[in-house]
């Protein structure tokens, strides 16, 4: 699950259905992503064209893409009100394993950013095992989650706030859990302006959220918090080894973003209680 430093920030440790289907995204939003596979040192290629909803519903590379593309389509934006320029990162789909700027990383390390190279990178096998193994729901907004959180580490990253994870790398106060739980934060934010205001093309990114929805993705953050980890790995909770907070608090911040919409309200590593 990614849980050494190594490799930057990840989800647990370390989409959505498009168009017709619940949290639908528009088919301009469905090309353009970087995508590697096989072996650390697999050559990266352009994956093949992804252009409608029936694509996203077959292919997980198409609805991590469609994610991909409407993230980097509302951050800038965002992001401009505030002075920060985005510089758009790279993602990467994988297989097996990857090279990367945080060194080499197998599929067991999950979704996860590297600030060394900003790139994303994701495992589409990852998205069942976060159901079969974790128990998260599989709806669409539970995966949308996701690739939305290793998104925000790269907001931290432009941000400056990244590094704070490494300078106090464990325990339930620690910079790591602060900067996990702000991630989350932000991938509520985006989730609530992607929603409810209109794109480059003046629609929405996605489809108004249903509370199904919600729950979808607050099973996610659920299920990758520290103790039920723990939990299920070792039979106790061991909060002085947390790097990612609770489930609670990881349901807590990303509800924080998806209710506030404003990026002030994520400032975890001001905040008294987490």
């Amino acid at each position: 699950m990614g849980r050494g430093v190594k490799v930057g920030g990840g989800i647990g440790g370390g989409l959505i259905l498009l168009i017709a289907a619940l949290l639908g995204v528009n088919p301009a939003l469905l090309e353009g992503l970087t995508g590697g596979a096989g072996t650390p040192d697999q050559s990266q290629g352009t994956a093949p064209a992804c252009k409608t909803g029936a694509d996203a519903d077959a292919r997980l590379d198409c609805r991590i893409t469609g994610t991909v593309n409407s993230l980097n389509a509302f951050w800038p934006a965002y992001l401009k009100d505030y002075g920060v320029q985005y510089p758009q990162p790279k993602t990467i789909i994988f297989d097996n394993g990857v090279s990367t700027g945080c060194g080499t990383a197998s599929s067991a390390v999950g979704p996860f950013y590297c600030p060394a190279d900003t790139t994303a990178y994701f495992d589409p096998g990852f998205f069942q095992e976060l159901v079969d193994r974790f128990g998260s729901s599989g709806g669409p907004l539970a995966q949308e989650y996701v690739v939305a959180h290793e998104f925000g580490h790269h907001v931290q990253n432009v941000l400056g706030y990244l590094d704070r994870a490494q300078q106090d790398p464990q325990g339930p106060e620690s910079g790591a859990v602060r900067s996990e739980l702000q991630a989350d934060c932000y991938a509520g934010l985006w989730v609530r302006h992607a929603s409810t205001q209109a794109g480059p093309d003046g629609q929405p990114f996605l489809e108004p959220i249903t509370q199904q929805d919600l729950n979808d993705a607050l099973s996610a953050a659920s299920a990758v918090g520290d103790d039920r980890i723990q939990k299920a790995a070792t039979g106790r909770v061991s909060p002085e080894a947390w790097t990612h907070g609770s489930s609670e608090q990881r349901q807590k911040w990303f509800y924080t973003g998806y209710q506030s919409g404003d990026i002030n309200q994520c400032d975890t590593f001001s905040a008294a209680n987490l």
